[in-house]
Parts: C-alpha cells; structure tokens; sequence
C-alpha cells in the first residue's frame, strides 16, 4: 500500500467509476482558485485536486483509472458523494 493511499481524504470520497467511466467531481473543493499546481499524472498546470488534496487533472484520472482498474479499486480516484433524493422533490 503507498503512502498516499493511506492519508484521510480531506472529504467523504464517492463511488469509483469503472474503467472508461467519468468522474463525478461536481463539489467546489475539488477546484483551487488561487494555485495551479503540476498534475500528479502528467505535469500540466491544474487548479483541480483530488478527495486526498493530490493536483490531478480530471482527465488523467479517468485515464489512469482505465489504465489501471486493479489498482484503481483502492479509491486514488473517485467521484464525489451524490445526495440522497427526497421522495417529494419530483417536480413533475
């Protein structure tokens, strides 16, 4: 196990997509307005950061998930939380 899969994630982690699928990183704490940092993957500039705080392009995880499934299990990636529907928001 590394280092990094050890540390606490800065908030709840969601479900990990499947290989090929897309992340859901919808929540404000995954973007850095201040910092662009060099991707953990692949070195570009990116403002955007994972559940562990890790600079990470959206993109590259997803690759890097498709790339490695095994591996991908241990949750480095994941999508964030979605909230429970309320039974009487059907707006229909």
């Amino acid at each position: 196990m590394t280092r990094r899969s050890r540390r606490k994630p800065l908030w709840e982690p969601g479900l990990i997509p499947v290989p090929g699928g897309l992340l859901d990183w919808r929540d404000a704490q995954h973007f850095d307005r201040c910092t662009d940092r060099p991707c953990a993957l692949c070195g570009q500039g990116t403002p955007m950061r994972s559940h562990y705080g890790e600079p990470v392009r959206k993109a590259c995880a997803e690759s890097w998930i498709a790339a490695n499934p095994t591996e991908a299990r241990l949750g480095r990636f994941a999508s964030d939380v979605q909230p429970k529907r309320r039974r009487d928001d059907d707006h229909a």
